[in-house]
């Protein structure tokens, strides 16, 4: 925090205040306050560039100073990651916002002067370590067509849903972050729900236009043969780059959208479930887990649509259940209610709910809702809207935030590994139709805890290409374990880090490895 702090009294400060006014005007340049943290880490000076050329003067001011700059959009990951080095400048895309469709001739709803689009100057960058050529933004890409739309990096990604929704499209992103806007998604690669049928916000990506730590614009994307650039920019916290705009599919609409859930029991139950549903071939586009940590007594649930929704059990109905010393297995057909023990008692609370989300025309979305009902036996119901925690991180801001990614056939034994190395269940909730799933640990837990947990469930990992990283954590936690474990695309982090950034004037030491 002192080294922030120090930036603003330190020689030349009030040359740099005066040069960041002109850039960005009176009323968007001010001394950080106690809300400018990162991670803890308090900033200088927060800047709010009106366009894509004030925010490459900003840079280039921090350039000529030794200056370092942290990008921030609405602040809802602010806190994600490790803490900075120092933070010089916050510089705030708030005003880098917009929605240009490809006919346009200019940018709706932008707060800025003009499109945060080409800043003249340098010539194309050339090749670097990741292959293929990034060209700068403005020299041409791929045809442009009506199921795309280019975004400035400031604009809430709910503004992008409200306006495209006026013509019947969306952004098949669901980011759970309230009020974050299209960069900050894009800067963490925020997936919602429906990363399951469209994939991350990186993988939507056509064309991502960034500024480099020395203030050139330029265009990485599937049109400027540098998609694996792209991808790296999609979750490196502003390390890399400062997104200015993003240009993303555009998908319509669907007709219907029926949410069937179903209570489980246990870890393994729900990866049994998921298998199934998978080879069925129900297309779910999404697929969502709910374990609190406290089992619950089940909610009244009123099946929708009539008799139609009711589902029968298919095949075995998997419920594996701490009263019995197995699974209870029902026969297909036996139209057998819910899990019974083996001793004759009704079943405990479940633990937790499997929602799956069904999308499409009305006809179809009614077949696959029927079929799937009878393949998840009964006690499955089908709702109209989502659950109450459907986008909703399980965490709190005190909370130890953790992200697991495994390979979905792997997905039950990490929730095991936690809850031994806990020694209690652990809240779990994430999309597990893809092996991701984000725990929660208690605030208080001590940092020798958080640590032999974090080694144990990587252990366990580690034989399965999973891994276990720790999102957001009190600053003890956070400065006294390995935030990240081992990552294999260090290498090629560290590579674009030294080729975008050498000078490390981007958010240092915010990314894996101290970069």
């Amino acid at each position: 925090m002192s080294g922030s702090l120090r930036s603003t009294h330190r020689s030349g400060s009030t040359d740099i205040t005066r040069r960041l006014v002109e850039i960005c005007g009176p009323s968007f340049t001010r001394p950080a306050g106690p809300a400018d943290e990162v991670a803890g880490r308090l900033a200088g000076w927060v800047a709010v560039p009106g366009d894509a050329r004030a925010a490459a003067e900003v840079l280039r001011l921090a350039a000529a100073h030794d200056l370092t700059v942290v990008p921030r959009g609405a602040g809802t990951k602010i806190d994600w990651g490790a803490v900075p080095e120092r933070v010089d400048i916050m510089l705030d895309t708030g005003r880098l916002a917009g929605i240009r469709h490809p006919t346009d001739a200019g940018w709706h709803g932008s707060t800025g002067s003009a499109r945060p689009g080409p800043v003249g100057g340098a010539p194309a960058t050339p090749a670097g370590p990741l292959g293929g050529r990034h060209r700068r933004a403005g020299e041409g890409g791929p045809g442009a067509s009506g199921s795309v739309v280019e975004i400035g990096a400031g604009t809430p990604l709910r503004a992008v849903q409200a306006a495209l929704e006026r013509t019947g499209r969306r952004l098949a992103l669901d980011a759970p972050s309230p009020g974050a806007t299209v960069g900050g998604v894009l800067a963490a690669d925020e997936g919602g729900p429906l990363r399951l049928r469209y994939g991350t916000p990186g993988d939507q990506l056509v064309d991502l236009r960034y500024l480099t730590a020395d203030g050139e614009l330029v265009e990485a994307g599937a049109g400027a043969s540098g998609p694996e650039l792209a991808r790296l920019l999609c979750g490196s916290h502003g390390g890399l780059g400062v997104l200015v705009s993003a240009t993303l599919r555009v998908q319509p609409v669907p007709p219907r959208r029926a949410w069937v859930t179903r209570p489980v029991w246990t870890p393994l139950e729900v990866h049994e479930l998921i298998r199934d549903v998978l080879a069925a071939g129900l297309r779910p586009a999404a697929i969502e887990l709910d374990l609190p940590a406290v089992r619950r007594p089940p909610a009244p649930r009123a099946p929708v649509g009539g008799p139609a929704w009711l589902g029968h059990p298919a095949g075995s109905a998997r419920a594996a259940h701490p009263a019995g010393s197995g699974r209870a297995a029902h026969p297909a057909g036996s139209g057998r209610p819910g899990p019974i023990a083996r001793s004759g008692r009704s079943a405990p609370p479940a633990a937790g709910d499997l929602v799956m989300l069904l999308e499409g025309g009305p006809a179809d979305v009614a077949e696959r809702t029927h079929r799937l009902v009878e393949l998840l036996g009964e006690g499955a119901t089908v709702a109209d809207s989502p659950p109450e925690w459907w986008r909703h991180y399980p965490f709190r801001p005190d909370d130890i935030a953790l992200r697991v990614d495994v390979p979905l056939t792997d997905l039950h034994a990490a929730i095991y590994a936690l809850r031994d190395a806990m020694g209690t269940p652990v809240p779990v909730r994430g999309s597990v139709g893809l092996g991701v799933a984000h725990a929660v640990l208690p605030g208080g837990t001590p940092v020798e805890r958080v640590a032999s947990i974090l080694a144990a469930v990587r252990q366990v990992l580690l034989a399965r290409e999973g891994r276990c990283v720790v999102l957001a954590a009190p600053p003890a936690v956070r400065q006294g374990v390995d935030l990240w474990g081992d990552l294999p695309v260090l290498p090629r982090l560290r590579a674009a880090k030294q080729h975008l950034d050498p000078h490390h004037r981007l958010a240092p030491g915010r990314l894996p490895g101290g970069l």
